[in-house]
């Protein structure tokens, strides 16, 4: 569903959009880089010297015009949900 904002024509999200935070804990035997990857972290746990743990901290549902501000702090665009910076709807 969508709403149309009456000033400017735009189309306000009405979709769900959720933020999680998941916290990984890495056991290891050396420190580790603060430049290495998800995938390298994954490989490490699952076959290599790492033991690894997931927990989810927190999952909580944002509106639109929260998820493009999400998005851009990541330095994400926010047209990767197809919002506008002001999370309405693309066409």
């Amino acid at each position: 569903m969508l709403f149309i904002n009456q000033l400017n024509k735009t189309k306000m999200s009405t979709r769900k959009f959720y933020k999680t935070v998941i916290q990984l804990e890495v056991l290891s035997e050396e420190p580790i880089n603060d430049c290495v990857s998800l995938e390298e972290l994954s490989r490490e746990i699952e076959g290599g010297d790492f033991s690894g743990q997931l927990e989810t901290v927190s999952s909580k549902e944002v509106s639109g015009k929260k998820m493009a501000k999400l998005l851009l702090k990541q330095g994400s665009d926010t047209e990767f949900f197809m919002l506008d910076e002001d999370g309405n709807d693309i066409e």
